[in-house]
């Protein structure tokens, strides 16, 4: 009997294990030395307030002058300064000696393109440095360090990102990532699973500027927090009838 209780615990523990194994190891689906070619074609493009730098440079400094904001004198001269530009509600921005310029869904290559363009009747030759400023992700949810961080480069993975938030914790749903995109006003979710490889290929495994990433908490973290919470208030009700009762016996 004893050894039939043995082997019928090590089964139950084998199992549980097996059923975490899946829950938490992410593309459970691929094999080794499997090629998965990810389609890197997500472009990041502008929103309405949006945050961008610009600036405008060509073989002879004096000539890109007026087409960026001058930080002050300095030993040499003056130097011109980046120049921060919010695009406004129309998509715009205020451009010197351009005027409007609309931005709105541009990529930042696109809009090198176009302002390279606009520039030719002015400067020979100009070269065009454009850097989004308010590029950050916000991760949510059952992730170790949740918060928003910014991203110095032009792109980012919702792996990256996670990383950044100290991964999920253990009560993370893997099968369960949200990411909610917002362009314009417009919100869309998207649920990815991080256990298949076919994550890779998600619209949304690259991320853009301001994306929500968000991990739903498995049930037993949800269990678990509306435990401690009915055990709170059993405690409060526990500490107000003992208080009472102390009160009262002392008064008798």
């Amino acid at each position: 009997m004893g050894l039939r209780v043995f082997a019928l615990v090590v089964s139950t523990v084998l199992i549980s294990s097996c059923g975490s194994k899946k829950d938490v190891v992410y593309f459970q689906n691929a094999s080794a030395f499997e090629t998965i070619v990810s389609d890197n074609s997500n472009l990041n493009r502008f929103k309405i307030d949006d945050v961008i730098s610009i600036n405008v440079s060509t073989l002879d400094p004096q000539a890109s002058v007026p087409f960026n904001i001058m930080k002050g004198y300095v030993e040499g001269g003056m130097r011109p300064e980046e120049l921060d530009y919010i695009i406004d509600k129309n998509g715009e921005i205020d451009f010197p000696v351009l005027g409007k310029v609309k931005l709105l869904g541009l990529s930042p290559g696109e809009a090198k393109t176009l302002l390279t363009e606009r520039l030719k009747d002015y400067l020979k030759d100009p070269i065009i440095n454009i850097r989004l400023k308010n590029f950050t992700v916000t991760v949510l949810g059952a992730v170790n360090r949740p918060g928003t961080y910014p991203v110095n480069g032009e792109q980012i993975t919702v792996l990256e990102a996670l990383g950044l938030a100290g991964d999920l914790n253990i009560k993370g749903m893997r099968e369960n990532v949200m990411v909610i995109r917002d362009f314009n006003g417009t919100k869309v979710y998207t649920r990815i699973d991080l256990t298949k490889k076919e994550v890779l290929n998600s619209p949304v495994y690259y991320l853009t500027q301001n994306d929500v990433v968000y991990v739903e908490p498995n049930k037993s973290l949800i269990a678990s927090a509306t435990l401690d919470s009915r055990s709170s208030i059993a405690l409060s009700i526990a500490s107000i009838i003992i208080t009472t009762t102390v009160v009262l016996i002392t008064r008798n």
